[in-house]
This record gives structure tokens, sequence and C-alpha cells, in this order.
């Protein structure tokens, strides 16, 4: 019997041809990069900074006459080493917004950068020649003399606990109000539906991490999940008898599914009988949530943030709300959650009486 591909691997498959595909384009020395950091960073990581990357490189063919006929293959570590920081600081004010590739009838996409966005480029361009100058191949390192985008912290946007029961009442009960197609559409998925929007409600674990889940990843005898965390880390996730209630009916409809070749150990289907992608699982959480209100904008990771502050309400354990989460760093969670803290610091202001009314 073939040994069984994981989602994981089959990712890292992918992604490793993909990278493959992206550097045969790019200068050889790029190559030399991504080997030196494929030890310490995952396939999802490495994919990210060679996109970023080739991004820099085609600005550079753009907006300077000189590599107009260049292919991106030719520019040389010299050309590289003698831009300066108004050269990177040019590069970021091009992000904000530029013409991406034609495709095959000629035409352009317009393509824009959040200020997130635009920071990331620019840290895996810092990343780049922090390589190049450790192992000078480059005299200077313009990337450093040039200050980063500053992200205002945003508000963390979460339902209510009265907006998490309407969602699921509704998703359980909105067949009422649909009629042919969609009514056929919504019975066939409702199950499936509810058991997903249920498991991101109660146990906050990432959208990509709930695709990839296999029947053999679940334990109803533990009621825990097996999930492999970002950076590779794989976790147990513990739920509650609401979250295996709702597993287990979804899985009463998923036996009676045939999957497609290749999808067999996939807990979620899709309507194709294959495993449910990421894209799928955020529209159908947009798609019920936008019923029930229309002011937040509800994705699967709000639906995490969700969790998380009702866990942290009950507990008070910022440092449980950290590990539940698959959080590193306790202070990303702290940053997150700091409001809630506020809101306690407000409330205590009037807890103490120094004399009775």
């Amino acid at each position: 019997m073939a040994k069984k591909t994981t989602f994981r691997e089959e990712n890292d498959q992918n992604n490793i041809l993909r990278l493959r595909d992206v550097l045969s384009a790019l200068p050889p020395y790029v190559r030399d990069f991504f080997r030196s950091i494929e030890p310490t960073t995952t396939t999802r990581t490495r994919i990210s900074y060679a996109y970023d990357l080739r991004v820099f490189f085609e600005y550079l063919k753009k907006n300077n006459p000189i590599f107009a006929s260049y292919d991106l293959r030719d520019f040389t570590l010299e050309e590289l080493g003698s831009l300066t920081a108004s050269d990177i600081e040019e590069y970021m004010e091009y992000l904000k917004l530029y013409e991406g590739p034609e495709d095959r009838v000629g035409s352009q996409d317009r393509i824009t950068n959040s200020l997130s966005g635009i920071k990331r480029k620019i840290s895996a361009l810092r990343t780049f020649y922090a390589y190049l100058y450790k192992r000078q191949m480059v005299e200077a390192n313009p990337t450093v003399l040039v200050d980063m985008p500053k992200i205002r912290e945003k508000t963390i946007i979460r339902l209510e606990s009265d907006e998490v029961a309407m969602l699921l009442d509704y998703i359980e009960h909105c067949g009422s109000t649909l009629t042919g197609q969609a009514l056929k559409y919504y019975e066939k998925t409702r199950e499936r539906d509810l058991a997903i929007v249920t498991l991101l409600l109660g146990t906050g674990i990432r959208v990509s991490e709930c695709v990839g889940l296999d029947v053999e990843d679940v334990d109803f005898r533990s009621n825990c999940l097996r999930v492999v965390r970002k950076g590779g880390n794989e976790a147990l996730v513990y739920f509650g008898s609401e979250v295996e209630a709702a597993l287990k009916r979804y899985l009463d409809i998923r036996k009676g599914i045939t999957p497609a070749p290749g999808d067999e150990h996939a807990f979620f289907f899709s309507t194709q009988r294959r495993r449910m992608g990421v894209r799928a699982v955020e529209n159908l959480v947009e798609k019920y949530a936008s019923a029930v209100t229309t002011t937040k904008k509800i994705t699967p990771h709000k639906l995490r943030s969700t969790y998380g502050t009702a866990l942290y309400r009950e507990t008070g354990d910022i440092y449980l709300v950290a590990d539940v989460l698959g959080h590193k760093d306790v202070n990303t969670t702290r940053r997150h959650y700091a409001a809630m803290d506020d809101e306690k610091r407000r409330r205590a202001a009037d807890a103490v009486r120094l004399r009775e009314n």
C-alpha cells in the first residue's frame, strides 16, 4: 500500500515546485539565498519571499531605462550593491500601486498593497540583503537605512455571544427562506457548514488548520484534534460537547460521500468530493455572517478572535489563550487582547467605594 501523503506534505511539495519555477527566472545568487534559509523556514515562507523578490527585480527592470532590455536573470550583484536608501524608498512608493504582469490577451491588473503588504515585501528584501551583506557579496545594505512602515494596531473585530448564537441558528434553520437550487445546495451542505463554523468558533483553530484536517486527526475518545501549526509544529487542540455533536452529525453525512481519488483522508469535502480549500471556507463564513451582521466583516480569522476573546474573558489567563491559539510569543496575544485589560482597569476604578452614598 502506498504511503499516505498528508495535506501538509502535499502543500510542501506544491510549494517546492512553484518555488523552483519562480527561481528559474531570477539570478543564480537568489537560488543560493533560498538554499541558505531552507533549514529555518517553511515552504510557505520561502514561496512568499520568492514572489516578493520577483516583484523587486521586476520593479528594477520597469523603472530604470538602463535595465529595460534586461532579463531578470541578468541583474548582477554589483548593480544590487549600488542601490541606495533612496532607491529602496522609491520602491516602497511603487508598491502602493503598480501594474501586474500581462496576461495572455495583453491586459494588466493594477496591484495595490496595504501598509502591512509593503512591510512584508520590504522585510523579505531586508532578509535577502542581509544574506548578501553577511556573505560579503555586496558592500552595503541600503535596506537597513530605510524605516519600515508603521502599522497601526487594529481594533479586534469579533462576534458577541448573542451574535454567535444567531449565526449558528441561522446556518441551522435558514433553509426555510430558500427555494429551488439554493435550497438543494443548502440541504446538501448544511451539516458540513455548521460543523466547520462550530469548529472554528469552539476551538479557535486557523482556517488552514481546519481544511488540513484528516479523518485520522480527530479523536472522539479524548475530544481532541491533531493540527499542524504555523512553522510545522504539531499540536493537540481539545473541543467541547457542542463541537463534538456538530462533527459527528457531519461524519454521518460524510459516510455517504465517495471521495475523489487522492482526497480519501480529508475530513471536510467540497461538493466536488475533494478536500475543501481555504477560500471555500472563507466564502461560506462570509455568506452566513453577512446575514447576521451588516456592520462587521466576519472572516474565519474573526471567528478565531471571537474564540480567543471568550476564552480570555472566562479564564483571564493570557498564557493559556496564547497556548491554545498557537501563538509562539505571548506578547502577540497580549497586544490583541490589551483592550480587554483596559476595560477591566476602567471597571476597577469604581470597584472600591471610599464613602457610602
